[in-house]
């Protein structure tokens, strides 16, 4: 209310921060809080091997070398970029919303930055300084060190952020006594973090061991002696990550898992359910037979291209997962507090009274009459509509008030049965937040709606063709 609205009509508001969150997350977990450590481990075994005569065993250093490689040049370009677009994007979508979670977690923000920078600073001192530390010893062994320290801190800022996403679907007793170690220790906060935490250390192993089958020689030692190592791993991981996914999914509140059949794959694929489960229990199984058959057995030839499926399974996994994450938590964006369409709970009786276009401190519009009523409609949108929805784009409201009444080609929509559903709509959508605005607000989004309809027009071209008639 308080902000500019910033809308892509063509994409949606909540799938460009979608893209860049999901991307950021995978390579977070996947090359950073779970490969790191992995990468450590890894180096360490080789030092170990390096016998008398020797720093450290050339090959098994030359691969956790060269596994660092992908992990430094894809998490300080990549991964740098898509933590910064997440700030971006979410400031531009929902600044309400970003505003009222920088209040809450000032304290707790401000120590992740400065891990933040620590990490940043390890991680370029430990790959830079990698090829010193063969010097002696003495400087792999500290090294290695420092290689320790870059996995505790990339954990630790992940721990943080971790508590903050788990406020966002259950604020726990915050609401009623605002405290900073109300918000921080959610109920969601520790499950979340077992849950994560494991998956990270199975998303790296994944990537490692198809890795690893590129950067070592056919039918070699060092192939067969480190697939065995990262299998372990992953087989340590896998349990580990049941269990956390099982605790995890029982701190969910109940009114949430009613949102998993729409969350998993939104409402045209919600018949699709049970499928996308097995799909998500069958990458499990896939890393899991992999994993098993390189520990296990060995010698077995195993074609080249099944180590890209455990691969694809666990970004696959990560990826619905974070999707899940998003939507179950709707009606709200942050749990029980503000709502997705960004208005807090608490204002809503003001809203009902005075109307959201007198409180918008944007809107050219703020008393409505017959002559401003579309401009007014299109605020109202953009207000209410416009962070989950677009006109003509993805998500369309337009296209989803069609499918609703299967409409004929050309036919227009019902005013009388629009106003009864969005009336009541978390009723009909218990994921769909109520509509905070009063009768001639509803009325003049209606009327909105139907004039794009009618016409095709996107929310920047309205007030041109009123211009010109």
């Amino acid at each position: 209310m308080d902000f500019p609205i910033f809308h892509l009509d063509f994409m949606g508001d909540r799938l460009l921060i979608a893209i860049i969150a999901v991307l950021h997350v995978l390579i977070n977990h996947g090359l950073a809080v779970g490969f790191i450590p992995l990468v450590t481990w890894l180096e360490y075994l080789g030092f170990k091997k390096g016998g008398q005569q020797n720093v450290v065993n050339n090959e098994w250093d030359t691969l956790a070398y060269r596994l660092m490689t992908v992990a430094f040049i894809i998490t300080t370009t990549i991964g740098a970029m898509t933590g910064v677009g997440i700030w971006l994007s979410s400031s531009l979508v929902n600044p309400a919303s970003i505003g009222s979670l920088i209040r809450v977690f000032y304290g707790a923000w401000f120590v992740e930055w400065l891990v933040f920078v620590t990490e940043v600073v390890l991680i370029l001192i430990y790959y830079l300084s990698w090829k010193k530390s063969l010097t002696s010893v003495e400087a792999k062994a500290k090294h290695i060190r420092l290689g320790t320290a870059l996995s505790i801190f990339s954990w630790i800022t992940m721990s943080i952020i971790v508590s903050i996403l788990g406020f966002m679907m259950d604020s726990g007793s915050w609401a009623e006594n605002k405290t900073f170690m109300a918000g921080f220790t959610n109920p969601i906060y520790l499950p979340q973090l077992a849950f994560r935490t494991p998956l990270a250390a199975l998303m790296a192993g994944a990537l490692a061991l198809f890795l690893a089958r590129i950067f070592t020689p056919k039918d070699s030692a060092i192939r067969l002696e480190s697939g065995r190592k990262i299998a372990l791993w992953m087989l340590i991981a896998v349990p580990f990550t049941l269990i956390g996914a099982t605790v995890y999914y029982l701190r969910i509140p109940d009114l949430m898992i009613g949102n998993l059949p729409v969350a998993v794959g939104t409402m045209e694929f919600q018949s699709w359910y049970d499928l996308l489960v097995k799909f998500i229990i069958g990458a499990l199984v896939s890393v899991l037979v992999v994993a098993g058959l390189v520990f296990f057995k060995p010698t077995l030839k195993i074609p080249s291209v099944l180590y890209i499926i455990p691969v694809i399974g666990m970004l696959a996994f990560a990826g619905i997962f974070e999707r899940i994450r998003e939507f179950i938590r709707k009606p709200y964006v942050i749990g029980n507090y503000m709502y997705s369409n960004t208005f807090r709970k608490d204002e809503y009786p003001l809203y009902k009274r005075d109307g959201i276009l007198a409180h918008a401190t944007y809107s050219p519009v703020k008393e409505i009459t017959p002559e401003n009523q579309l401009i007014a409609g299109e605020q109202v949108f953009l207000l209410t509509c416009s962070r989950c929805h677009t006109t003509h784009g993805i998500n369309s409201v337009v296209e989803k008030f069609e499918d609703m009444y299967s409409l004929k080609p050309n036919e227009s929509l019902n005013k009388d049965l629009m106003k009864n559903y969005i009336s009541h709509i978390e009723n009909a959508r218990y994921f769909m937040p109520p509509f905070p605005g009063n009768e001639t607000e509803l009325e003049a989004l209606i009327a909105y709606i139907q004039h794009i309809q009618s016409t095709g027009l996107a929310p920047d071209k309205l007030e041109t063709s009123l211009n010109t008639k």
